[in-house]
């Protein structure tokens, strides 16, 4: 009987060993994403700005930045990891905006997205070379969406995907919205290679410098 529980226990631990080797903490990564446009009656000038747009995310330690590239111009979104603070910068051409947030701003210009429930489903794909499991989720308004995420992966931080930060994984495909637009983020390439601590650096000039309380009159809302 002892020589079974012993037996057992190794078996046990092999498995928990094996799992938790399998996961990778992603502390430095970035992540390149493709936006696709899901449902058919889009504004035309939102479709335009999401024809072909790409986002890409750097993570560094609790840091990140996240930037959505369009024909329009670039959107970075950047989180001081330790700090929680946010920076905004929106470069459409000559209009160069910079807006400053604290973490409870941020928490609320993600109100939409806070009790976010998910129920899994036994369907998956794999997305990028990783093994992904389907995801229902589920907004405090009621609306649903979509997403494919892998358990091997494991961000550091998750504040960067706000829609997606309380899966037990990193999030390969997922459905979004923008206003009435849903819209895919498909993940096309990880690279773990060092991200240079510059992509994290705040501009000193060159921008219009504005509240988080001040966009918001302004109709600048950065999220």
């Amino acid at each position: 009987m002892k020589q079974i529980l012993k037996i057992t226990g190794f078996l046990i631990t092999f498995l928990i060993a094996s799992n938790l080797f399998a996961q990778k903490a992603i502390t430095e990564a970035t992540i390149s994403y493709d936006i696709v446009i899901s449902n058919t009656n889009p504004k035309p000038q939102i479709a335009d700005m999401l024809d072909g747009a790409t986002s890409v995310v750097y993570l560094k330690g609790p840091s990140s930045r996240s930037e959505m590239i369009s024909s329009l111009g670039t959107q970075s979104t950047i989180i001081e990891g330790k700090t929680g603070s946010v920076v905004v910068l929106k470069d459409y051409g000559e209009q160069k905006y910079m807006i400053t947030m604290t973490a409870q701003n941020w928490k609320e210009s993600n109100k939409k997205y806070e009790g976010v429930s998910f129920s899994f489903v036994e369907e998956y794909k794999t997305v990028a070379g990783y093994k992904c499991q389907k995801a229902l989720g589920k907004l405090a308004d009621g609306s649903t969406f979509t997403v494919f995420f892998t358990k091997d992966l494991v961000p550091q931080n998750k504040d960067f995907q706000y829609l997606n930060r309380n899966l037990p994984g990193l999030a390969l495909q997922y459905e979004a919205s923008f206003g009435k637009l849903m819209v895919t983020y498909t993940v096309s390439n990880i690279n773990f290679n060092p991200v240079p601590v510059a992509k994290f650096d705040i501009p000193k000039t060159g921008y219009r410098v504005m509240s988080y309380e001040e966009s918001k009159k302004a109709g600048a809302r950065g999220q």
